[in-house]
């Protein structure tokens, strides 16, 4: 079976990475021939972290892609990232992908946000409706949430299916028991993009820090976004260390708006946590909501006495510690793995073949 990915990012790229290019593994030992062409390289996301994309640059990449898919080969199935081409129209995408063709979707995010939500109401205009059309013609929409999968199904999609976002477990081995009578780390793992969240829990932390000897690490972070804050520093991130870091934690957090955009987000970090035997706090919002289980391997806060309730109940007690963090390390043995999930994927892949040009 002949199978193009057309991922957003190459591998710096944490959606791609994550979502795409680590299944890719595994669906060639499957069977499958697997052509991977990403739209945006790793300049064009060390750029967009830096605060500085050459728009040059990203052009060419657009005709890049433009190129391949003119003079591709035939494939039995396209599994395409969110969209083609972010902010051009939809006839572009319907004059590039005849009906025929088994056309996989796959959303992580609430894309369809940065259009109908724009400030702009030409952009509200010409592509408001863009991501719904895409989701619409397409035959398998895989999501990474319920917010997402309801958004597809709303726009017409036949076929949606939940796929979370994953570790790969031979990346996170079982977790070692942690050093007695060290600091309580409290942590975040995340994208400069993202660290914005941390604001809105710096005053919980402030207090905490008040009441006991813990210390606050983020990881991925720029050093200006966690300066003056109760973040002791921002940990460089890298796909090569990022699990030996994480296991350095006793807590893991993910705080949240409630937010259209933020109910798109998929948990991933609380995943990661997880796999590291980490108890979460996290904020009730989107995805978190299905993968803390409240008081079993974490708890959901919605404000600041609840952030605060938990945190505490997690520092000052190391067997509530251990045991929310063994029950979440199983859940991710147990569904949120690419070990588990690649054999999904691919019988949906095989499926949406057949299904395909209907």
């Amino acid at each position: 079976m002949r199978l193009l990915i057309l991922s957003r990012y190459d591998a710096l790229g944490a959606s791609s990475r994550l979502r795409m290019l680590q299944y890719v593994p595994a669906l060639r030992a499957a069977g499958f021939d697997v052509d991977l062409q990403p739209l945006l390289d790793d300049r064009y996301v060390q750029g967009l972290y830096a605060g500085r994309v050459p728009k040059a640059h990203v052009a060419r990449l657009y005709f890049r892609r433009l190129r391949q898919f003119l003079s591709r080969q035939r494939h039995d199935v396209v599994w395409v990232e969110k969209e083609l081409f972010p902010w051009l129209p939809m006839m572009l995408e319907r004059a590039l992908i005849p009906k025929k063709t088994a056309l996989v979707l796959d959303c992580d995010d609430a894309v369809f946000h940065r259009y109908d939500a724009h400030r702009s109401a030409l952009v509200r205009a010409l592509l408001g409706r863009k991501i719904a059309a895409v989701m619409r013609r397409a035959d398998l929409v895989t999501a990474g949430n319920e917010y997402l999968a309801e958004y597809a199904r709303a726009a017409g999609c036949r076929h949606v299916e939940w796929l979370p976002t994953v570790i790969d477990l031979d990346r996170y081995p079982a977790p070692a028991p942690r050093a007695a009578n060290a600091p309580v780390t409290i942590g975040w793992i995340g994208s400069p993009a993202t660290a914005d969240y941390l604001k809105t829990i710096d005053p919980v932390l402030r207090q905490l820090r008040e009441r006991h000897p813990v210390r606050c690490i983020a990881i991925g972070a720029r050093e200006d976004q966690v300066s003056g804050s109760q973040f002791e520093s921002a940990w460089t991130w890298s796909e090569a260390t990022e699990a030996a870091l994480l296991q350095q934690f006793d807590i893991g957090i993910m705080p949240l708006p409630d937010a259209p955009w933020e109910r798109g987000k998929c948990g991933y970090k609380l995943i990661q946590y997880m796999a590291c035997g980490l108890p979460v706090v996290a904020s009730p919002v989107g995805a978190n909501r299905g993968i803390v289980v409240d008081g079993d391997n974490g708890f959901l806060a919605g404000d600041d006495q609840q952030w605060l309730d938990a945190l505490e109940r997690l520092v000052v007690d190391p067997g509530l510690r251990e045991r929310m963090g063994a029950c979440g390390r199983r859940m991710v043995e147990q569904t949120y793995c690419v070990q588990v999930q690649a054999p999904r994927l691919a019988g949906m892949l095989r499926q949406a073949r057949y299904e395909g040009g209907r």
